[in-house]
């Protein structure tokens, strides 16, 4: 039976430990924060049900992932990344849209997020041509130009819907090119270019962006909103459909730059009802936590299981307990890190790599909106937040990356065998190569 269970869970252990931590504190935490869906659904269990079913069907995909052999990833990567860019295309022009902002496709009673692919797409991407062309002095300075080709075929699908995810994403493959030696001067060239163009859009959506303005609500201001809206929609026209979100992105931006301090009776909870619960929530933790189960801002926050579950992990769990969290992602690209470094070849290594910092770096992404450090983003928590089509493929990140440390060839290194201490003075010093794979088996043995 062990070795049955053995043989299916293969790969790195430290990995699988990380995962099955995160899922605990992902079902405790959603089953506590689910107050709202509690609220529209009539039944307290059945949202923890679905988020369990869920979580079992990625940890399913997940052991699949992980029982293929890394080598078929490569052939992957054109059949991934055309699907992605239909996908992209499908759901700019029939996506369902959800809080004002258009990024799924309703397949039956499944909603399926485009971008989620898109993400793993381009890291494939990215890897497979970071390999093909290492040199001894680093990556051939072509690499550069078709990463960005690649790049300029995904991301501004993804940005006119999700400016967050896009921006995530592209951090990530700026990192993987430093790890992959792409020439210094690209990278600054590019680091200017980006600054340029980050400056070019934020002056466009402070220019063209429309922050609500707060009005008494009434009869007659009621009916002109709606008068103003119908008009200001038949005026946008195709380039007010691509740039609709303008206005989304220049109140977070305008919220988050508004270092006035409000007084109770100021806060507008219709409009600042998650921001603000959200600190109310880490300010009554009382660094120890109220246990898990027991918070009270849960009610308030209608993406409390989402956007804004470290919050309520830190009212729960206490300042320690965000810190175990947040010590699970570092571990997690820690451990990638020692798989990259012991595969021979670079493919696997710079997809692993790529897949631990996309999880990481995202993970950090929902911390910093949650403890109020940058703007609200929409960025889950990675395999914590209650999803669907993210839950699903960040396990088969996890499984692709456990499938690396099972079955990528690993590096032979030299071992220096100690000359004999009996005098003998033909001996020598004799040196023999080691397969990393099997020291590091031997060691996870004596370790069980």
């Amino acid at each position: 039976m062990s070795n049955t269970i053995g043989n299916l869970f293969k790969g790195d252990k430290g990995i699988w430990m990380v995962f099955f931590f995160l899922c605990i504190v992902s079902i405790v935490e959603v089953y506590s924060a689910s107050t709202m869906l509690t609220y529209k659904g009539g039944s307290y269990i059945t949202p923890i049900l679905k988020h369990i079913f869920l979580l079992g069907l990625g940890l399913t995909a997940m052991v699949v992932t992980a029982n293929i052999n890394c080598g078929y990833f490569k052939f992957l990567t054109p059949f991934v990344l055309g699907g992605a860019f239909v996908l992209l295309l499908v759901v700019l022009a029939i996506g369902t849209a959800t809080n004002g902002a258009q990024r799924w496709i309703n397949i039956g009673p499944i909603q399926f997020q485009p971008s989620e692919l898109a993400k793993g797409a381009l890291i494939l991407s990215t890897a497979q041509i970071l390999s093909s062309l290492q040199t001894e002095n680093g990556a051939d300075p072509r690499a550069f130009r078709y990463i960005l080709g690649v790049c300029g075929g995904i991301i501004p699908f993804i940005m006119v819907e999700n400016l967050s995810t896009a921006a995530l994403l592209c951090a990530v493959i700026l990192m993987m090119m430093f790890i992959g030696r792409v020439p210094m001067r690209q990278i600054g060239k590019l680091l200017g270019a980006v600054v340029i163009l980050g400056a070019f859009m934020l002056s466009m959506i402070m220019m063209f962006g429309h922050a609500e303005e707060k009005t008494e609500p009434n009869k007659q201001n009621l009916t002109e909103q709606v008068q103003t809206e119908s008009k200001k929609e038949k005026e946008k026209g195709a380039i007010g459909k691509v740039f609709h979100r303008f206005d989304t992105w220049k109140g977070r931006i305008d919220k988050f730059l508004d270092s006035k301090e409000l007084t109770p009776k100021d806060v507008d909870l219709d409009e600042d009802a998650q921001e603000s619960y959200a600190k109310v929530a880490i300010a009554t933790s009382n660094v120890v936590g109220k246990g898990p189960g027991n918070s009270d801002q849960c009610d308030f926050i209608s993406q409390a299981f989402s956007d804004f579950i470290y919050a309520i992990i830190i009212e729960e769990m206490g300042i320690e307990g965000a810190f175990g969290v947040a010590m699970l992602y570092i571990i997690l690209l820690f451990r990638t890190g020692r798989i990259a470094n012991r595969c021979e070849t670079s493919f696997p290594a710079f997809l692993a790599m790529g897949l631990a910092l996309l999880l990481v770096t995202q993970a950090l992404f929902n911390m910093m909106v949650a403890v109020g450090m940058v703007p609200v983003t929409g960025q889950p928590l990675p395999l914590i937040s209650r999803g669907g089509t993210s839950t699903i493929t960040n396990c088969i990140y996890i499984g692709v990356i456990l499938s690396i440390s099972r079955s990528a060839k690993r590096k032979q290194e030299l071992v220096v065998e100690p000359m004999p201490q009996n005098g003998d003075a033909t001996s020598s010093a004799t040196v023999s190569t080691t397969d990393n794979s099997d020291r590091a088996d031997k060691a996870d043995n004596a370790a069980e």
